[in-house]
Protein backbone atom coordinates (compact mmCIF):
# COMPACT_ATOMS: atom_id res chain seq x y z
CA UNK A 1 0.00 0.00 0.00
CA UNK A 2 1.28 3.45 -0.90
CA UNK A 3 1.49 5.92 2.00
CA UNK A 4 0.04 9.25 0.89
CA UNK A 5 1.87 12.15 2.56
CA UNK A 6 1.08 15.84 2.97
CA UNK A 7 4.08 18.10 3.66
CA UNK A 8 3.43 21.25 5.73
CA UNK A 9 6.39 23.61 6.16
CA UNK A 10 6.84 27.33 5.54
CA UNK A 11 10.29 26.80 3.96
CA UNK A 12 10.02 25.94 0.26
CA UNK A 13 13.49 24.35 0.16
CA UNK A 14 12.60 21.98 2.99
CA UNK A 15 9.33 21.01 1.32
CA UNK A 16 11.26 20.24 -1.86
CA UNK A 17 13.87 18.23 0.04
CA UNK A 18 11.24 16.16 1.85
CA UNK A 19 9.34 15.60 -1.38
CA UNK A 20 12.49 14.42 -3.18
CA UNK A 21 13.27 11.89 -0.45
CA UNK A 22 9.69 10.60 -0.37
CA UNK A 23 9.32 10.28 -4.14
CA UNK A 24 12.32 7.93 -4.19
CA UNK A 25 10.44 5.42 -2.01
CA UNK A 26 8.31 2.78 -3.75
CA UNK A 27 5.74 2.80 -0.94
CA UNK A 28 5.37 6.56 -0.49
CA UNK A 29 3.80 9.38 -2.48
CA UNK A 30 3.79 13.10 -1.56
CA UNK A 31 0.29 14.29 -2.47
CA UNK A 32 0.43 17.94 -1.45
CA UNK A 33 2.44 20.78 0.04
CA UNK A 34 1.31 23.49 2.45
CA UNK A 35 3.20 26.66 3.36
CA UNK A 36 1.22 27.39 6.53
CA UNK A 37 -1.23 25.89 9.00
CA UNK A 38 -4.38 27.03 7.21
CA UNK A 39 -3.22 25.48 3.94
CA UNK A 40 -2.38 22.27 5.78
CA UNK A 41 -5.90 22.09 7.24
CA UNK A 42 -7.55 22.77 3.88
CA UNK A 43 -5.40 20.22 2.04
CA UNK A 44 -5.95 17.60 4.73
CA UNK A 45 -9.71 18.07 4.32
CA UNK A 46 -9.41 17.75 0.54
CA UNK A 47 -6.76 15.02 0.22
CA UNK A 48 -7.27 12.90 3.38
CA UNK A 49 -3.57 11.93 3.53
CA UNK A 50 -2.31 8.94 5.49
CA UNK A 51 0.48 10.99 7.10
CA UNK A 52 1.05 14.72 7.53
CA UNK A 53 4.60 16.01 8.08
CA UNK A 54 3.81 19.08 10.18
CA UNK A 55 6.23 21.89 10.98
CA UNK A 56 5.64 23.50 14.39
CA UNK A 57 6.51 27.10 13.59
CA UNK A 58 4.53 28.44 10.66
CA UNK A 59 2.96 31.86 10.02
CA UNK A 60 -0.63 32.36 11.14
CA UNK A 61 -2.00 29.07 12.44
CA UNK A 62 0.94 27.15 13.91
CA UNK A 63 1.60 23.44 13.56
CA UNK A 64 0.09 22.52 16.92
CA UNK A 65 -3.29 24.10 16.21
CA UNK A 66 -3.16 22.79 12.65
CA UNK A 67 -2.54 19.29 14.02
CA UNK A 68 -5.57 19.57 16.30
CA UNK A 69 -7.81 20.60 13.40
CA UNK A 70 -6.39 18.06 10.94
CA UNK A 71 -7.10 15.23 13.41
CA UNK A 72 -10.63 16.55 13.90
CA UNK A 73 -11.52 16.80 10.20
CA UNK A 74 -9.49 13.77 9.01
CA UNK A 75 -9.31 11.26 11.91
CA UNK A 76 -7.60 8.62 9.78
CA UNK A 77 -4.64 10.94 9.10
CA UNK A 78 -1.53 10.57 11.27
CA UNK A 79 0.53 13.66 12.07
CA UNK A 80 4.29 13.58 12.49
CA UNK A 81 5.53 16.80 14.10
CA UNK A 82 8.81 18.18 12.75
CA UNK A 83 10.73 20.92 14.51
CA UNK A 84 14.14 22.53 14.61
CA UNK A 85 14.07 22.75 18.40
CA UNK A 86 14.13 19.80 20.82
CA UNK A 87 11.73 21.34 23.33
CA UNK A 88 9.42 19.36 25.61
CA UNK A 89 6.67 21.96 25.26
CA UNK A 90 6.39 21.26 21.52
CA UNK A 91 6.33 17.50 22.04
CA UNK A 92 3.70 17.63 24.79
CA UNK A 93 1.51 20.11 22.93
CA UNK A 94 1.75 18.08 19.73
CA UNK A 95 0.85 14.81 21.46
CA UNK A 96 -2.04 16.46 23.27
CA UNK A 97 -3.26 17.78 19.93
CA UNK A 98 -3.31 14.22 18.57
CA UNK A 99 0.07 13.89 16.86
CA UNK A 100 1.53 10.39 16.58
CA UNK A 101 5.18 11.40 16.54
CA UNK A 102 7.79 14.07 17.12
CA UNK A 103 11.06 14.38 15.18
CA UNK A 104 13.81 16.95 14.73
CA UNK A 105 14.30 18.31 11.22
CA UNK A 106 17.94 17.24 11.27
CA UNK A 107 16.87 13.59 11.60
CA UNK A 108 18.59 11.38 9.05
CA UNK A 109 16.47 10.52 5.97
CA UNK A 110 16.33 6.81 6.82
CA UNK A 111 15.04 7.63 10.32
CA UNK A 112 12.39 9.92 8.86
CA UNK A 113 11.24 7.20 6.45
CA UNK A 114 11.08 4.64 9.27
CA UNK A 115 9.05 7.09 11.35
CA UNK A 116 6.59 7.70 8.52
CA UNK A 117 6.06 3.98 8.03
CA UNK A 118 5.60 3.51 11.77
CA UNK A 119 2.93 6.18 12.21
CA UNK A 120 1.17 5.07 9.01
CA UNK A 121 0.96 1.58 10.55
CA UNK A 122 -0.66 3.01 13.68
CA UNK A 123 2.38 3.17 15.94
CA UNK A 124 3.85 6.23 17.67
CA UNK A 125 7.27 7.76 17.18
CA UNK A 126 8.45 9.42 20.36
CA UNK A 127 11.96 9.29 21.78
CA UNK A 128 12.49 7.54 25.14
CA UNK A 129 13.53 10.89 26.63
CA UNK A 130 10.26 12.52 25.60
CA UNK A 131 8.28 9.52 26.88
CA UNK A 132 10.00 9.73 30.27
CA UNK A 133 9.40 13.48 30.51
CA UNK A 134 5.77 13.02 29.44
CA UNK A 135 5.17 10.47 32.20
CA UNK A 136 6.94 12.68 34.75
CA UNK A 137 4.55 15.48 33.86
CA UNK A 138 1.58 13.12 34.04
CA UNK A 139 2.31 11.85 37.55
CA UNK A 140 0.96 14.85 39.50
CA UNK A 141 -2.30 14.58 37.55
CA UNK A 142 -2.88 10.85 38.10
CA UNK A 143 -5.51 10.46 40.85
CA UNK A 144 -4.85 8.28 43.86
CA UNK A 145 -7.32 5.46 44.24
CA UNK A 146 -7.96 1.75 44.25
CA UNK A 147 -8.66 -0.58 41.35
CA UNK A 148 -12.33 0.34 41.77
CA UNK A 149 -11.48 3.74 40.30
CA UNK A 150 -10.04 2.31 37.10
CA UNK A 151 -11.36 3.32 33.71
CA UNK A 152 -14.36 1.17 32.77
CA UNK A 153 -12.86 0.60 29.33
CA UNK A 154 -10.42 -1.85 30.92
CA UNK A 155 -13.30 -4.33 31.16
CA UNK A 156 -13.29 -4.53 27.36
CA UNK A 157 -9.87 -6.20 27.37
CA UNK A 158 -9.10 -9.88 27.70
CA UNK A 159 -6.57 -11.02 30.30
CA UNK A 160 -3.84 -11.39 27.69
CA UNK A 161 -4.59 -7.95 26.26
CA UNK A 162 -4.20 -6.45 29.74
CA UNK A 163 -0.83 -8.17 30.08
CA UNK A 164 0.28 -6.70 26.76
CA UNK A 165 -0.96 -3.23 27.71
CA UNK A 166 0.98 -3.38 30.99
CA UNK A 167 4.17 -4.16 29.07
CA UNK A 168 3.45 -1.35 26.60
CA UNK A 169 2.96 1.00 29.55
CA UNK A 170 6.34 -0.04 30.90
CA UNK A 171 7.93 1.08 27.65
CA UNK A 172 8.73 -2.30 26.10
CA UNK A 173 8.89 -2.76 22.34
CA UNK A 174 6.89 -5.46 20.55
CA UNK A 175 10.01 -7.62 20.38
CA UNK A 176 10.63 -7.25 24.12
CA UNK A 177 6.97 -7.96 24.94
CA UNK A 178 7.09 -11.11 22.80
CA UNK A 179 10.12 -12.35 24.72
CA UNK A 180 8.61 -11.45 28.10
CA UNK A 181 5.22 -13.09 27.47
CA UNK A 182 6.53 -15.95 25.31
CA UNK A 183 4.50 -14.86 22.28
CA UNK A 184 5.25 -14.41 18.60
CA UNK A 185 5.95 -10.78 17.69
CA UNK A 186 3.11 -10.89 15.16
CA UNK A 187 0.76 -12.00 17.96
CA UNK A 188 1.84 -9.05 20.11
CA UNK A 189 1.17 -6.70 17.21
CA UNK A 190 -2.30 -8.19 16.75
CA UNK A 191 -3.05 -7.83 20.46
CA UNK A 192 -1.92 -4.19 20.39
CA UNK A 193 -4.13 -3.46 17.42
CA UNK A 194 -7.16 -4.87 19.23
CA UNK A 195 -6.24 -2.94 22.40
CA UNK A 196 -6.12 0.35 20.52
CA UNK A 197 -9.43 -0.42 18.84
CA UNK A 198 -11.23 -1.48 22.02
CA UNK A 199 -9.92 1.47 24.06
CA UNK A 200 -10.46 3.95 21.21
CA UNK A 201 -6.84 5.10 21.30
CA UNK A 202 -4.84 6.46 18.38
CA UNK A 203 -1.47 4.83 18.93
CA UNK A 204 1.10 3.36 21.28
CA UNK A 205 2.01 6.54 23.16
CA UNK A 206 -1.66 7.16 23.98
CA UNK A 207 -1.86 3.54 25.19
CA UNK A 208 1.03 4.31 27.57
CA UNK A 209 -0.81 7.34 28.90
CA UNK A 210 -4.02 5.33 29.29
CA UNK A 211 -2.21 2.60 31.23
CA UNK A 212 -1.15 5.17 33.81
CA UNK A 213 -4.32 7.25 33.90
CA UNK A 214 -6.48 4.13 34.31
CA UNK A 215 -4.31 2.95 37.21
CA UNK A 216 -3.50 -0.29 35.39
CA UNK A 217 0.11 0.45 36.25
CA UNK A 218 1.54 2.90 38.74
CA UNK A 219 4.33 5.43 38.18
CA UNK A 220 7.56 4.31 39.81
Amino acid sequence: MTIRILIADDEALLRMAFSTVLEAQPDMAPVGEAADGIQAICLARELRPDVVLMDVRMPGTDGIEATRQVIRISPQSRVLILTTFDLDEYAFAGLNAGASGFLLKNTRPEELLTAIRSVAAGDAVVSPRITRRLLENLRPHIPDGSSADRDERLSRLSGREREVLIQVGCGLSNTEIAATLYLAEATVKSHLGRILQKLELRDRIHAVIFAYESRLIHPA
